[in-house]
């Protein structure tokens, strides 16, 4: 282990990651698995196939208490969450004044409190916003649960085996359930493009439930290169790749994520930084998009690839923000921004990969069907 690595922070199933052969890097302040033995491709068609365990505890947990918790986050994200039903849970961004992306995240409605999961590099940031602005509200991040992730076509199967009452749960449910006494708190919904769960536990039962669930001869443990390939085909964004403070949630193909109430005309329209900028594009379409991109032959464009209008075109109009190779698709695939003239669908563009102009075609996306439990 190098000094670097010792100065990382560690999940509670960090023990287990090397145990299972883990390759351990630095990932957002945290040493995290990147592959096992089976390999990026392995781990990426096995969740496809059957079932995926991930660990993602290194995201940021943080309970929101107060009078009207979910209507005093909306005064920092475009989504309405003041309806949301009890056990139920929505997709949000968090906005800056100019309308760019400070972090996406998922917000549930759990009665007595409300729950945002954050991303790993944006949780102190994340957490010191929400402080900040909604001084009306004890903000606690939690640190004493884990966060796994169980994703797949058999993870209900899977999952079932040991908490039976999440086969009743439907695509974007949250509810408590019990193991071994202890309290679990249990959501559907994923970032792979395939049905699955999330489950928060204390971090003293973290690593015995996770051992119970690859006991399963379906289930196998995914890093995080299989994470990255998997939600790429599912088209899904990665933040400080495809979003941040410099797009917007309508330059990243995220209108379905703001309900009608929060648009112009709605019961509780604007009220949120950076409305000024996202209503109109709302209204009138951003200047540029996101696309889905499919290059020519097998090279995988990776991000920060320029992109071309024309073969010989001395201007870029574009830039890929994540590429590689979709490996349920079996060829390259990627994802970045173009101007809106050029985000129909079959558009040929050029992108310049080690001084040479290749085609790319731009693709509807997602790359392949999602297979969430509706």
């Amino acid at each position: 282990m190098t000094d670097s690595q010792t100065d990382l922070r560690r999940t509670a199933l960090h023990a287990l990651h090397l145990e299972l052969g883990g390759k351990m890097v630095p990932f957002a302040g945290y040493d995290m698995p990147v592959q096992y033995p089976m390999g990026v491709m392995g781990e990426h068609l096995h969740c496809r196939d059957k079932a995926g365990l991930f660990d993602v505890s290194h995201m940021g947990q943080v309970i929101l208490r107060g009078p009207d918790a979910a209507l005093a986050l909306e005064r920092l994200v475009p989504v309405a969450l003041a309806e949301l039903p009890l056990g139920r849970q929505r997709y949000a961004m968090f906005t800056n004044d100019a309308g760019g992306i400070l972090d996406d995240l998922m917000v549930a409605n759990r009665g007595a409190h409300v729950l945002a999961v954050v991303n790993a590099a944006c949780k102190a940031a994340d957490l010191a916003h929400m402080q900040d602005n909604l001084r009306d509200l004890d903000v606690t991040e939690v640190t004493d649960r884990a966060l796994l992730a169980l994703q797949g076509p058999q993870a209900e199967a899977v999952l079932a085996g040991l908490l039976p009452e999440v086969a009743k749960m439907r695509f974007m449910d949250v509810a408590d359930h019990d193991w071994n006494g202890v309290t679990l708190w249990v959501s559907r919904s994923g970032y792979t493009g395939e049905d699955g769960f999330e489950i928060s536990l204390p971090n003293a039962q973290a690593e015995g439930f996770a051992r119970a669930l690859l006991a399963h001869p379906d289930v196998a443990p995914i890093g995080l290169g299989a994470r990255d390939s998997l939600r790429l085909e599912a088209g899904l964004c990665l933040y400080g790749n495809d979003i941040d403070t410099t797009t917007t949630p309508i330059e990243a193909g995220l209108t379905w994520a703001i309900q009608k109430g929060r648009r112009v005309g709605g019961a509780r329209a604007g009220g949120f930084p950076g409305a000024d900028v996202v209503l109109p594009q709302l209204a009138q379409g951003a200047p540029r998009q996101r696309v889905g991109l499919l290059p020519d032959g097998r090279a995988p464009m990776r991000a920060g690839t320029a992109l071309f209008a024309t073969q010989d075109s001395e201007t870029q109009i574009g830039t890929i923000t994540s590429g590689g190779f979709g490996p349920s698709l079996g060829r390259p695939v990627a994802m970045g921004y173009v101007p809106a003239q050029y985000a129909g669908a079959d558009t040929e563009l050029w992108a310049e990969l080690r001084g040479k102009r290749l085609p790319v075609r731009v693709a509807a996306l997602p790359f392949r069907p999602s297979n969430y439990s509706k």
